[in-house]
Parts: structure tokens; sequence; C-alpha cells
């Protein structure tokens, strides 16, 4: 029985850059439907999203060079591909509002239980995200499931780290309060 080796990115990265097929589509294969994941919670429309994969794809293997020595190259493609779904809903004109440094009234003031969200189906809070406001949804979905910082957040959408904080806290209780409605808090 013989062993395969498992290629590595960077030997794909080298592939590319001599000009080998197989190189692309192993790394489009590898990253594509992660990285389309990423994407379609930030653009909900399924085109759009499709769209954004392949600009992604395409831009990046435009220039294969900026990927050599790139420690994750699906984090790299990742960031690429977040950035493009911000900048396509800014070009749909929704906006992110910096509240500045105001004095908010304490949103973590939540009405049921953090951990209450547990006992909710996972259909009934993708839709819950999916209902919030473009803005709050996207805090959520990079905060959540990017695992981006607040302060990394702040910084992608030109916001300061107390607007992405308060948005934040109003989406999750805004979900909570959806879930809610289901009558998962009888």
């Amino acid at each position: 029985m013989q062993l395969t080796k498992k290629i590595t990115d960077q030997e794909l990265i080298e592939m590319c850059l001599k000009g080998k097929d197989f190189g692309y589509t192993e790394l489009y294969n590898r990253y594509a439907r992660g990285i389309y994941n990423s994407i379609s919670r930030i653009v909900s429309h399924t085109a759009e999203a499709e769209d954004i994969l392949q600009d992604t794809f395409c831009l990046i293997f435009g220039d294969m060079k900026k990927l050599q020595g790139v420690s994750s190259v699906e984090g790299w493609v990742r960031r690429v591909a977040i950035n493009k779904s911000i900048s396509h809903l800014r070009r749909q004109k929704i906006t992110f509002t910096d509240l500045g440094e105001t004095e908010i009234a304490d949103d973590e003031q939540q009405t049921a239980d953090e951990n209450d969200i547990f006992d909710c189906r996972v259909e009934d809070v993708r839709k819950s995200i999916e209902a919030l406001p473009p803005g709050y949804k996207t805090i959520i979905n990079l905060y959540l499931f990017e695992k981006l910082s607040q302060e990394e957040i702040a910084g992608m959408l030109g916001l300061s780290h107390s607007t992405v904080r308060t948005q934040y806290h109003r989406a999750k209780n805004k979900i909570l309060l959806s879930l809610k409605d289901k009558s998962y808090y009888e």
C-alpha cells in the first residue's frame, strides 16, 4: 500500500506560476466552497455571491506571486473575498453608520439569557440572522462566523470600535427577540 502525499498550497502556487492548470484547479476546489459560504453570509443573493467568488479567484489567480510565502492561503483568499463582499454592499448603497463616541444606552441588558439560544433550531437562528438589516447582519457574520475581532471589523467597515460593539449587541438582541417570538422562551 502506497501512501500519497498531499500537495501543499505552496506547491500548488508554484504549479500556477509555471502555468500548470492543475495548480489553479486544485486551489479552487480546495477553498471555493468555504469561501463561497463566507461570501453568502454577507451577500444574501446567490448570483451576487457567485460573482464575488469568481471575481475573488480571478484576482488571486491574476497575481499568484502575492501568495508565495503566505502562511495561510485560505485566510488570504477569505480576506480578499470578505473585502470584495463589503465593497459590493457599499456599491448597493448599504451604509454602516458610525455612532462615533456618543453615549449609547447599555444594549448589553438582554431580554433573554444568552445561553437560551442553544435551545433553538439552527434553521430558525439562520433565518433570524438573515432577517437582520444589512449592517447588523454583516457585523454578526464577520464576528461569529469569520472570527474577526470587533476592532478588525471596525477597520474594515470604517467604523469606531464602540459602534461595532453596539451594533453587534443590538443585532444579537434582535436575533434573541426573533427567536423569543417563535415561542422558544415560554
